[in-house]
């Protein structure tokens, strides 16, 4: 397994990826080149996970997923953990935004997140149509933070 840092100039060719996590290209394409993008790879790619810094110490998960025939085997759980320990430095934190899925909020927690803050209405007001998670519709993102 080996995780590999992506240029800029490659990152488009995940867009397909990416929009699995993130069904608008109008929402990847305002992080997409700010952010560092990061592989994990065993034999093919597993996983990609965009992180952006937001301010000085402060770091945010923008997309994260794992190619759908590899899911629930682990890759997105290391590749958080590679993620926590490259901006790993005193006082720094690390946050992801989600919608109201009990699914997923279970995942960042055993990643070692918490539930830090509540973006009211996110989804209604940045997407161009209604987001779902599990037939329900998201409406609120909902952040966790890990201190690194």
């Amino acid at each position: 397994m080996e995780i590999v840092k992506i240029i800029d100039s490659d990152k488009t060719k995940y867009m397909e990826l990416l929009l699995i996590a993130d069904e608008q290209v109008s929402m990847i394409e305002k992080y997409l080149y700010r952010g560092d993008m990061f592989a994990l790879c065993d034999d093919d790619i597993k996983a990609i996970c965009i992180v952006t810094q937001e301010q000085s110490g402060v770091y945010e998960i923008k997309n994260i997923v794992t190619v759908p025939e590899y899911q629930r085997k682990g890759y997105g759980q290391h590749l958080i953990s590679f993620i926590a320990d490259y901006y790993k430095k005193s006082g720094n934190e690390l946050y992801v935004g989600t919608g109201d899925s009990p699914m997923i909020l279970h995942f960042y927690e055993k990643c070692g997140f918490a539930k830090s803050h509540i973006v009211k209405n996110f989804f209604v007001d940045n997407y161009d149509h209604p987001m779902y998670e599990n037939g329900q519709q998201l409406v609120d993102m909902i952040y966790l933070k890990r201190h690194l």
